[in-house]
């Protein structure tokens, strides 16, 4: 990846991941680019906690871990004059499928990281912060804690930092690659010591946490924009992006596209530029379906991507949600029959099994569709999927029920012709094992090269 860093460099527009190409990520490196100036800025300056919040309010900052909820917003909430400890987390564990941009921070910029939770702790009065990282990237958990040494050394964590009444220590914790800790509360379980499974809420972190006192979660990307905020001002954060989508995003672009990869664009920026940044299509072939926002999200058919703006409200009004930023590209060849079966097996593996909905609904989700697409489905079983998914969504605890069925909804509403020709004629539209011999014949060439 590193290699992928010196080529692409993330975007013309990049503030997180700009310049960086794996042997820079060092704490003199990151000084040089202005580490740690905001947070000189307002420990020096004397800014006042409300005034730090008041900042990331003004630039539209939304969490980027999924939900997209506004991120000073969720700062307000924590409780200010609570007597006890409160903590500060951060979501590193990023295990949507086809998302990798926050090991990307962790692997070429931890400091960013670092300096963002700092700030944020500042601006809640937390004393203690945990980042909850991925277990298997465990070469960037080691990378991260290089970086905490860095920064303890240096008097930005620990105690009285740089010389002022302010402490807060941070400490890295690693998960062991499930899926559910990717949700907020299963993750304080995790971090707990016990089986990683969402929490009923309320009570909602903000009042009932880690360790049952006040805790606020936020996602690494969310935090790594902190410090550019501070530094520069919310307003031009905000003027980055577009009014209520601040900023720049990191997208990671996967599928048929002919250079994979993350890209840092300015929120609002035209798919087609994205695509066209990713190197267009591959082979050419025509664009027939996308992935948004990580693979919980509903399909959006290609040529209605094609018009639409990478921002909260504008793939929102499409159908489906930003989500991680993940954007997953299908082209021509691609089989959605088949599509849609991985990854109602994938959420069918990762359900923790707490809720029975999720637990038997995911299963029959997925069988459903192996049948159909291995030629024994039934034309029934299209209002029975869909049936299921309504069966499913909003009757969880957590969201994995929703990120199980929106994709299933949505596949068979958008190519509902593809299903109806697998079960008419016991084949896929598109070829043998769901791709054409051609695609699966270049896909041979270039792994071979």
């Amino acid at each position: 990846m590193a290699e992928f860093a010196k080529t692409f460099d993330y975007g013309p527009d990049a503030i997180i991941l700009k310049g960086l190409d794996g042997s820079n990520w060092r704490l003199k490196d990151y000084e040089s680019r202005a580490g740690y100036a905001a947070l000189k800025k307002i420990l020096r300056d004397g800014l006042k906690p409300e005034d730090v919040i008041a900042e990331v309010k003004k630039s539209a900052l939304r969490g980027r871990g999924g939900a997209g909820f506004p991120t000073g917003l969720k700062w307000s909430f924590m409780p200010r004059s609570f007597p006890g400890a409160k903590y500060l987390v951060c979501n590193s564990d990023e295990g949507e499928p086809g998302t990798f941009k926050d090991r990307d921070i962790l692997r070429y910029n931890p400091h960013v990281l670092i300096e963002g939770m700092i700030i944020a702790a500042y601006a809640m009065g937390i004393a203690v912060g945990y980042n909850y990282i991925h277990g298997e990237i465990w070469s960037d958990y080691d990378r991260f804690e290089e970086a905490l040494e860095e920064a303890r050394a240096a008097g930005y964590l620990g105690e009285k930092i740089l010389g002022t009444d302010f402490s807060f220590q941070l400490h890295a914790f690693h998960g062991f690659g499930a899926y559910i800790c990717g949700e907020e509360t299963a993750l304080l379980e995790s971090i707990e010591g016990k089986k990683g499974q969402p929490r009923f809420k309320p009570p909602f972190p903000a009042s009932f946490g880690l360790y049952g006192k006040p805790t606020t979660i936020n996602n690494t990307e969310t935090f790594a924009a902190v410090p550019y905020i501070i530094r520069e001002g919310g307003e031009a954060f905000l003027n980055l992006g577009k009014p209520n989508n601040g900023g720049t995003k990191l997208f990671s672009v996967s599928g048929n596209v002919a250079r994979p990869g993350n890209y840092e664009v300015k929120l609002g920026t035209p798919f087609a530029k994205l695509l066209e940044m990713a190197g267009g299509m591959r082979g050419g072939r025509k664009i027939k379906g996308v992935i948004p926002g990580g693979s919980s999200m509903p399909v959006i058919k290609g040529d209605v991507m094609m018009s639409i703006d990478m921002d909260y409200d504008s793939i929102a009004k499409a159908g489906s949600m930003l989500g991680s930023g993940a954007v997953i590209v299908m082209d021509e060849d691609t089989c959605m029959v088949k599509a849609a079966e991985r990854l109602a097996y994938f959420y069918f593996e990762e359900s923790c099994g707490q809720c029975t909905p999720c637990r038997e609904g995911t299963g029959w989700l997925y069988r459903i569709i192996h049948r159909i697409e291995h030629g024994l489905g039934r034309q029934e079983d299209l209002d029975l999927l869909l049936n299921l998914a309504d069966q499913i969504q909003g009757r969880t605890i957590c969201a994995l029920g929703d990120a199980a069925a929106m994709p299933v909804r949505a596949f068979v509403k958008n190519y509902r012709e593809e299903f109806e020709y697998h079960i008419a004629h016991k084949r896929c539209m598109v070829g043998p094992g769901g791709y054409s011999t051609r695609h699966v014949a270049e896909s041979l060439a270039m792994a071979a090269e």
